[in-house]
């Protein structure tokens, strides 16, 4: 029966299919508009690496692009007219159009990326592309999926869908992309924001599909030499991440909910008490209403539980602490604000063009249409009010829509779309609303904006997204990383989870809570979320569950520079913060599955630990040589090695040659200055010669890269070994490039030289030479010299610095 259905499906796929054949063509620009004898087709070169291809039927409702970020960037295009094939080449791919019957292959150089297989199909019910698959390619890509890193042979619903508790496996998430990534390295988008499918191998082994009941018949191709480059083409046409103010990398309280405006003032008190950092706390739906059900949509403070919020938020706010509030897309019939929403035709409609009313688990309700520019200034009134009252942040719930009616009508650019049609870019849309709208409130200020739903390219709307009501379980932390490292390769850098786990959980697990919260200091965004029948900050724990945390957020506090740094190189070339081990050798495919462990950044690699009482773990080293962020232990790379485990440290490793910029941590970001660093350099005879660059601006002002209202520090070794006469030289340089308000001065540097294998005879700064101190308590208190450590053989070197400076030791 099942070989029968496959053959059916194949037949049928095959009859759609369109069989249109080249008539004539024109290149306007850098749009090749071929005209055929089913419609037009345009091939739009959208970078020097990136075709958008267009197919224009006739008589077929096309819908706007969502992906696609503003005006293609400029590249060098010719066409060549063959007899049977048109060939359009920029500077690095090209597209050799068949003209009958028309299907596309697409090159770099001589390498074939990807070719259509039947091209475009479409009838009364559903229109999509298919495309060949090559023998051993993998793929990546589909957004929030738990199937394993390469998903060459799911097929997955394209519908934002939340999933409660999920754990070990799920198709169906909250956050889809309608995109794949292969290891032929190209990227694949089907710019579609409609109900469908994405078919990656499943039914047909060879062949690749995506298919929408409606929507753009539009997809998107992208060529790259490396993976780090390919996802830099892909921003560059589909948006790149802003920076994020750098309070975003703090640590967050959050719970499902603070009931009361004391209770707020109470945690945050506690964390303060407990010498805990903490730059904001979230406030979930109880803030405009006292129970679960009933209020959604109020939009406004519940003034018998927050009886002066105005004044919290200033009060917090001189505490270093920042108040982010959530806010949902759904108004209740029973809310404050249905009434003035009806009259203001915020609502999504019905067929009768009256306000869409439904049930859901909260209430009786209607959506806004965030499609509807009158329904977008409407939910705007409520966010200029709250940035007002000091609100600095916004987190977006249920933005899939968690439930939406497939015949609800939206206003898309004067078209009549349905629920159906627009499901998916539903989330995305608001985004760019809340974006758009908090820049003209604050133009100079970077949002902060948490959404759990979206599209391809929600990331040029700053959204930091998360992986939904994840089970509070050992297997919700498993899937974490994949779910992390699927979002980040497609520019969704600042996916992370509730730490803790949300859903769920009866009884306090502490080993569980320690690893997963241990695992967040290590991932984009530190912050514990959950229901709260048990705490999820880690301030209301205790005795060794308080103070291994207490300790680890110290540790994301001192790493603001080594994190920061991260960020911005994300936000000028979509580089995840959290990385693939597949992107430390691309000739190993299988590489490409490993969800296990993954690189904070390139000079850390982490390996969490997600099962209960393990009493050892396995670490695939790359190749090189790597050093335990904990003892300085050195491994030789391209092996797998086994650790002990101890519940007081998460399994991470420096790489050979790597400089890890620290500094002193604070208890809230207000109070981060890099006028004191630590610079930790990995010394290692395999790596002689090494560099990393730190960031530096004000941590808020959006226009700091554009407006070069920042600093460059660069620091780089260079090590010369003489083996026969046993001497080892170092040269480490440290510079500085460019300026802004608040620029320190100078800085007091230490500099931890690890893995120094024997002592020194002489440390110089410049040209003056530090004093050699045994004693560990005078070096502590002094406020230049040098100390070798012959027990870790660890050297010390402290000094000031103004500009630029070389260390010379021997």
């Amino acid at each position: 029966m099942l070989i029968r259905l496959s053959t059916f499906c194949l037949f049928f796929w095959a009859c759609m299919a369109l069989s249109a054949e080249y008539i004539s063509h024109e290149l306007k620009g850098q749009v090749l508009h071929i005209q055929t004898d089913e419609g037009p087709l345009t091939v739009t070169a959208q970078s020097p690496n990136a075709f958008e291809v267009f197919y224009q039927p006739a008589d077929v409702q096309q819908l706007p692009s969502f992906a696609i970020d503003g005006i293609a960037q400029p590249a060098d295009l010719t066409v060549q007219d063959n007899d049977a094939v048109l060939v359009f080449h920029t500077e690095n791919i090209r597209a050799e159009i068949n003209k009958k019957p028309l299907r596309i292959r697409y090159y770099q150089g001589d390498k074939l990326l990807l070719a259509e297989h039947n091209g475009l199909f479409i009838d009364d019910k559903q229109r999509g592309f298919s495309f060949d698959l090559q023998t051993g390619e993998k793929l990546l890509g589909g957004g929030e999926r738990i199937v394993g890193m390469d998903r060459r042979g799911q097929r997955f619903p394209l519908y934002n869908k939340a999933h409660y508790g999920y754990t070990t496996q799920s198709k169906q998430m909250y956050f889809g992309l309608p995109a794949v990534m292969s290891s032929n390295k190209y990227i694949l988008i089907f710019d579609n924001s409609a109900s469908g499918y994405m078919d990656l191998g499943a039914t047909s082994s060879d062949e690749m599909r995506f298919e929408a009941m409606g929507g753009r018949t539009s997809y998107i191709v992208v060529a790259g030499d490396t993976y780090p480059k390919l996802i830099e083409h892909y921003v560059d046409v589909t948006g790149k991440q802003p920076l994020p103010p750098r309070w975003a990398l703090g640590s967050f309280a959050s719970r499902f909910g603070y009931r009361s405006e004391q209770e707020v003032r109470d945690t945050v008190k506690l964390y303060q008490e407990s010498g805990f950092g903490l730059d904001a706390i979230v406030l979930d739906l109880y803030w405009f209403g006292a129970d679960i059900k009933g209020h959604m949509g109020n939009l406004d403070w519940d003034t018998k539980a927050f009886p002066t919020p105005v004044k919290m938020i200033a009060d917090l706010r001189k505490e270093g602490v920042k108040t982010i509030l959530i806010t949902e897309p759904f108004i209740l019939s029973s809310s404050k604000k249905w009434q003035d929403a009806v009259n203001n035709n915020a609502l999504a409609l019905d067929n009768d063009g009256k306000p869409y009313q439904f049930d859901f688990y909260f209430g009786n309700t209607g959506l806004i249409d965030v499609f509807d520019q009158g329904a977008r200034d409407w939910f705007n009134q409520t966010y200029s009010e709250l940035f007002k009252q000091g609100v600095a942040g916004w987190w977006g719930d249920l933005g899939e829509p968690e439930v939406h009616p497939s015949d609800m009508l939206h206003n898309v650019n004067g078209i009549n779309a349905t629920g159906d049609e627009i499901h998916n870019v539903y989330g995305h849309k608001w985004a760019e609303q809340v974006y758009q709208h908090q820049l003209s409130l604050a133009p100079k200020t970077r949002p902060f904006i948490m959404m759990r739903s979206g599209f391809v390219g929600s990331q040029r709307y700053g959204m930091i997204p998360w992986t939904g009501d994840v089970s509070r379980s050992w297997d919700g932390l498993k899937p974490q990383v994949e779910l992390s490292l699927q979002m980040g390769l497609f520019g969704l850098g600042y996916t992370h989870s509730d730490l803790g786990g949300f859903a769920g959980g009866e009884v306090f697990d502490p080993q569980m809570y320690i690893r997963w919260l241990q695992y967040g200091v290590f991932q984009p965004v530190f912050r514990p979320h959950a229901q709260d029948n048990i705490a999820p900050e880690p301030v209301y724990h205790k005795g060794k569950t308080k103070d291994i945390l207490r300790s680890y957020v110290e540790l994301r506090y001192a790493m603001l520079p080594y994190n920061y740094s991260l960020a911005f190189e994300n936000s000028l070339t979509g580089m995840p913060l959290m990385r693939p081990m597949f992107f430390e050798d691309e000739s190993d495919l299988s590489l490409i599955d490993e969800k296990e462990q993954y690189f904070w950044g390139d000079a850390l690699l982490v390996k969490p630990i997600t099962s209960a009482n393990m009493k050892e773990v396995s670490i695939k080293l790359p190749k090189g040589a790597w050093f335990n962020f904990w003892s300085d232990e050195r491994y030789d790379g391209s092996q797998t090695i086994t650790q002990v485990t101890d519940i007081k440290l998460l399994p991470v490793f420096a790489r050979a040659g790597a400089i890890i910029p620290m500094t002193l941590p604070v208890l809230s970001t207000d109070n981060y200055s890099t006028q004191s660093l630590d610079l930790h350099y990995y010394a290692d005879h395999s790596v002689p010669k090494s560099s990393a660059v730190m960031y530096n601006d004000d941590g808020k002002n959006r226009h700091s890269i554009r407006d070069g209202s920042f600093e460059t520090l660069t620091f780089s070794a260079d090590r010369e070994i003489h083996t026969q006469s046993g001497t080892d030289k170092l040269a480490f340089r440290l510079s500085t490039k460019g300026d802004f308000k608040g620029i320190p001065s100078s800085r007091m540097i230490t500099l931890w030289v690890h893995n120094w294998p024997q002592g020194v005879n002489q440390v110089l700064v410049g040209e003056k030479a530090l004093s050699l101190i045994e004693d560990k308590t005078e070096f502590l208190n002094a406020d230049r010299g040098a100390r070798w450590d012959s027990e870790t053989n660890t050297l010390e070197i402290k000094f000031s610095w103004q500009k630029d400076a070389m260390v010379s030791v021997q």
